[in-house]
């Protein structure tokens, strides 16, 4: 079932990315979602609007490490906010990413982060890195882009298959991360367990310099497809190769985490020539529901998804009206998001 929920979704990203490498200029029109209702789950009380005092709402929007791609698209959503958002002054900073970024809500280190939506949704329900610590006091502001499921490694190396990784050096991801905990879901999907392989926790771009380097055999990454450090990485060696994920170590893959299967189109990277197989799931953004009123919220939902063709980072072509609940499925809406997308027709 869970294969079905992503047919939609796989086929948009599969032709956007088609689109992509064939060089056309236009941006290919993605998924229409489905009219939806907004009693997904009720949202706790957004915080108070504070008393104009003439000074702006300091925001922290946590993003992920350098190297990946929530840091650069997180620092260029958050200009964006502060260029055309009256009364708020939003901080970008470098986080472990999703599982971090939702902590930090729930403790109220910050005020609004980028996260997988399987994370938030374990969030949500106190599951997974959550399990008996639920966080409840944050909303859904909207989709940012498809990540995809990379994993890094080098021609010379001699790695074929992800079972070829046992014995080896692998960056996990960040710890806190999303990639951090799918990485040990695929590799015990291919009979590699914990113990059988040196683990690393680096940041992409860090990540990406020692397999390059080769003090890393692997790395792990949930990214937007193409990323720039895997193109990075092959221009400066001309042997970067990415795993697949297929067979039935796939579907059980699929089962255990909720990722969908996507297949990255030959050509997305200039040296891939043929159509390599891995997994996907939706990146969004979250607010805090006790430091972000509904106005403030409905104000940098309005924004972040209306005038997104101002972000130079490629993955930005996806935050659309027409992409916007996409990963809302199961989440609370933020009551100012949910204000705007009642007004525009995607909620009742």
């Amino acid at each position: 079932m869970k294969m079905k929920r992503w047919a939609s979704f796989v086929a948009v990203l599969a032709l956007a990315l088609t689109t992509a490498c064939g060089g056309g200029a236009s941006t290919p029109a993605p998924s229409q979602p489905k009219e939806q209702s907004s009693e997904q789950k009720p949202a706790e009380k957004p915080a108070e609007k504070p008393a104009d005092s003439g000074k702006k709402q300091e925001m922290i929007l946590g993003t992920g490490s350098t190297g990946g791609t929530y840091y650069p698209l997180g620092g260029e959503i958050a200009n964006l906010w502060n260029k055309n958002v009256e009364g708020v002054n939003v901080t970008s900073t470098a986080s472990a990413a999703s599982i971090e970024n939702l902590a930090k809500i729930g403790s109220g280190e910050f005020d609004l982060g980028m996260t997988v939506h399987l994370p938030a949704r374990d969030a949500v329900n106190g599951k997974g890195e959550f399990e008996g610590h639920k966080i409840t006091n944050f909303g859904f502001i909207g989709h940012v882009y498809p990540e995809v499921l990379q994993i890094l490694v080098r021609g010379e190396s001699g790695i074929n298959t992800i079972a070829d990784l046992k014995g080896k050096r692998i960056a996990v991801g960040p710890g806190g991360s999303a990639t951090a905990v799918l990485s040990k879901i695929i590799l015990e999907a291919y009979g590699v367990k914990e113990g059988e392989y040196e683990a690393f926790s680096e940041g992409f771009g860090a990540a990406k310099d020692r397999v390059q380097d080769g003090t890393i055999d692997a790395s792990f990454g949930i990214l937007g497809v193409p990323a720039s450090s895997i193109a990075e990485l092959n221009a400066a060696t001309k042997d970067a190769k990415i795993l697949e994920i297929t067979g039935p170590e796939l579907d059980q893959i699929v089962e255990k985490s909720g990722y969908g299967a996507l297949t990255i189109p030959a050509g997305t990277y200039e040296w891939i020539d043929k159509d390599i197989h891995t997994i996907s799931a939706y990146a969004i953004m979250v607010a805090s529901l006790d430091k972000v009123s509904e106005e403030q919220a409905y104000n940098l939902t309005k924004t972040m998804i209306e005038k997104s063709g101002d972000i130079t980072h490629a993955q930005a072509k996806f935050t659309t009206k027409e992409n916007a609940l996409n990963g809302s499925e199961g989440l609370p809406f933020h009551p100012g998001a949910e204000k705007y997308y009642k007004e525009i027709g995607l909620i009742k």
